[in-house]
């Protein structure tokens, strides 16, 4: 029989504050070396967003489906896959914007959310024999590498031809004289 004891529910309750501090504390240093690793390597925020970020917020999806998958209750793994994708679209998308206005980019309009409905849907008739299984996972990771690496190279092209364009209005110096533009 279970003995209700306040003590285990402060313990529970400053358990849970400071998984939630953590938390915070681990999404802040997440998206700030995301930033960084963007500005090192020429890639867009956006595609940082859409790759290095979504790869680390997905990683307790990831740990949380795999072992449902492992102990049986891969009803479990679907349903946390679903659940959280439309957690994070509808809810902190919404919430966000509750907040502040959010600026979209064109690009996140006319491609990414063709390419988010695509995957669903593909996921779906995928489904729709009863079983995800291993040809289905290779199709899908195979898709996700092949997304991932057009993201990179679209955004590392973009960023040539923004340099690009940056170097031709700004005149190099004269040989010997000095140059003013920031290194």
């Amino acid at each position: 029989p279970f003995h209700f004891s306040w003590g285990f529910l402060v313990l529970q309750f400053l358990t849970f504050l400071a998984g939630l501090a953590a938390l915070v504390a681990g999404a802040e240093l997440l998206v700030r070396g995301a930033s960084r690793l963007a500005l090192s390597f020429g890639i867009s925020p956006l595609v940082v967003g859409l790759t290095i970020v979504a790869f680390g917020t997905s990683a307790p999806e990831m740990a949380v489906s795999s072992g449902a998958v492992l102990n049986g209750q891969t009803g479990l793994a679907m349903g946390n896959v679903v659940g959280s994708n439309i957690f994070n679209v509808l809810f902190i998308l919404g919430l966000s914007a509750l907040i502040t206005p959010l600026v979209v980019h064109a690009q996140l309009i006319r491609q990414e959310v063709p390419i988010m409905i695509g995957a669903s849907l593909l996921v779906l008739v995928l489904a729709l024999d009863g079983t995800l299984g291993l040809v289905d996972g290779a199709l899908l990771f195979g898709l996700l590498l092949v997304y991932t690496g057009f993201l990179v190279v679209q955004s590392r092209r973009a960023s040539r031809e923004v340099q690009a364009e940056f170097d031709a209005e700004i005149q190099p110096a004269r040989p010997g004289a000095w140059d003013p533009r920031p290194p």
